[in-house]
């Protein structure tokens, strides 16, 4: 549940400031509902500026963080009724083979991963940041997609910002039935399609893979990454609507037409509550090392998912990550 913040008189000197410690939260919330970190940045500023427009009719009869959600869940309502959910490749049809077409799809088709460090509040609990992370997990995130905008709404307002029904139900102009109905069409959903939870901190297991993963790419030992793998792993590379599942395809598209990325480097960060590295691949021309793909790792005793994005002039720069390292 989300943890607000009480709000300061609105002729206070802090009102401002007490915006800004909502910023994460929001973000995050705004995340969820649009999978996409640009907009959801567009989201949270238009939430902010309504928010100042409004407090004089604030009534104080709820939290700061409440009345912000409330706003920014409308916010996110308006901007998804002008475009389609976004996705992974997953979600679009079959695993392919190693021969397969890399068609492509518009960049604001895809999910997108969103950095810890700005949707995870820093001054939060080790326990609310446990599930701040848990709530921004890359396949929460999709399954979350899969759900009609107010259903997705309503399961976020009661679920994660912890409102009742009849709260939702007042920020959705609807009616308590039909909130309750979209959660129970919104939960069944979710079963078939939101992974197991799984802690969102590293624990030893985790970090042994992890550590074991960077190792067996930076030296592109195929036969120690296939040990790393589930029977189910998949791995996909946005923008290409390809994905492969199993440790032959995964390893088998690696040796052959992703054979340029050996040699490569893999610099850490964190993305959508677990670890991701930028990649950088060698450049036979410089030989410099340069960006190739922002990777996010999912799995705990073996790996479940790779995801390679490959939008790094835009993903880079959020990460904090350089453009380019020495060999």
């Amino acid at each position: 549940m989300a943890r607000t913040t009480a709000l300061p008189p609105p002729d206070g000197s802090d009102f401002d400031g007490a915006l800004q410690r909502e910023r994460p939260r929001l973000l995050a919330h705004c995340y969820r509902m649009l999978g996409a970190l640009a907009e959801a940045e567009d989201a949270v500023q238009e939430t902010l500026l309504r928010a100042h427009r409004s407090r004089d009719g604030f009534e104080g009869r709820s939290s700061l963080g409440t009345w912000l959600h409330r706003i920014a869940t409308r916010v996110c309502l308006d901007a998804l009724d002008e475009r389609s959910r976004r996705v992974l490749a997953m979600d679009l049809r079959p695993a392919g083979d190693l021969d397969a077409p890399l068609d492509t799809l518009p960049a604001e088709r895809w999910l997108e991963p969103v950095p810890d460090d700005l949707v995870v509040p820093a001054e939060a609990s080790p326990e609310e940041r446990m599930e701040a992370r848990e709530r921004i997990r890359l396949a929460y995130v999709a399954a979350l997609q899969h759900l009609a905008p107010r259903q997705r709404a309503a399961l976020l307002l009661t679920e994660v910002v912890g409102l009742s029904a009849a709260e939702a139900a007042e920020t959705l102009e609807t009616s308590v039935a039909a909130v309750n109905s979209a959660l129970q069409r919104a939960r069944a959903t979710l079963a078939t399609r939101a992974p197991t939870p799984a802690p969102a901190d590293l624990d030893t297991r985790q970090e042994a893979l992890v550590e074991r993963f960077v190792d067996a790419f930076e030296r592109y030992d195929m036969e120690a990454l296939t040990t790393l793998l589930r029977e189910d792993a998949a791995m996909s590379m946005p923008p290409f609507s390809l994905w492969l599942s199993g440790p032959a395809h995964i390893t088998g598209w690696m040796l052959g037409r992703g054979a340029a990325c050996r040699g490569s480097r893999l610099l850490p960060t964190r993305a959508c509550g677990g670890p991701a590295f930028g990649q950088y691949k060698p450049d036979p021309e410089s030989g410099a090392l340069l960006p190739w793909a922002l990777v996010t790792v999912e799995g705990r005793d073996r790996i479940e998912r790779l995801t390679f994005f490959l939008d790094t002039d835009r993903l880079f720069p959020r990460f904090g990550l350089p453009p380019r390292l020495q060999p």
